[in-house]
């Protein structure tokens, strides 16, 4: 072997009598920030399955161009849930927005998840300007994939109401979500957005805040290994 890891993946199960007694907050709205491939890509699957989504991106032309892919991909997916109405994805189209200020849209939002460059500083930035304006029930989340989550949510004030949902590339297709709790991620938090990962059709599975997750901590000493055998 070589590398030996103590990291334990246990898929999540909401039903757990333990966690029955968390009154857990049900994501409704959702704001996205970040319009690339991944941002786009969570705002898509959330759209698809009834969720009112914003997206939010400082470029407008990147914006532009990821909402009209995002009603493209709806448009064909409810074409084919329903043939004899072409405009069935009408319904999810109206409910995705956008917008290029982030902090004028998370004033009523249930989760706010980012997909920005993966740049500590951006995030806390980012993170701590949201922090004045969300609701006081908010979710905020990473999808970082390299990144501590405790580094991101320590910036806030709301350290209890702060995880890390990482989806994995490309989001519609793949269906593993590592569902990231700090030491401060409260049960309620935690639970809610593992409700919310499963009603997106995703499969959760619990992970602490360590370097490289689940995934990529056994992916990357895997890939290391191959180049050191092709040397």
């Amino acid at each position: 072997m070589a590398f030996v890891t103590r990291q334990f993946v246990h898929p999540v199960s909401s039903s757990s009598t333990t966690l029955a007694s968390v009154k857990k907050i049900i994501v409704k709205h959702v704001t996205g920030i970040g319009g690339g491939l991944m941002g786009s890509g969570i705002a898509q699957v959330a759209a698809a399955t009834g969720h009112t989504v914003v997206l939010v991106d400082q470029r407008a032309d990147i914006l532009a161009k990821s909402k009209k892919g995002i009603e493209e991909s709806l448009r064909k997916v409810a074409k084919k849930k329903s043939a004899e109405d072409p405009k069935a994805g009408d319904e999810f189209v109206v409910k995705t927005l956008s917008s290029t200020d982030a902090a004028s849209v998370v004033h009523s939002t249930d989760l706010v998840v980012e997909a920005i460059v993966e740049n500590l500083q951006l995030k806390n930035e980012l993170f701590k300007r949201l922090d004045k304006f969300a609701a006081e029930h908010t979710i905020s989340a990473s999808n970082t994939s390299s990144l501590q989550i405790t580094s991101i949510a320590n910036v806030t004030t709301r350290q209890d109401r702060f995880a890390g949902p990482h989806f994995f590339n490309p989001v519609p297709m793949m269906k593993l979500v590592e569902v990231i709790k700090t030491p401060m991620t409260s049960q309620k938090t935690f639970e809610s957005l593992v409700d919310f990962t499963k009603t997106l059709g995703k499969h959760p599975v619990s992970c602490k805040d360590t370097p490289g997750f689940v995934v990529n901590r056994l992916l990357v000493p895997y890939l290391m290994e191959a180049i050191r055998l092709y040397e």
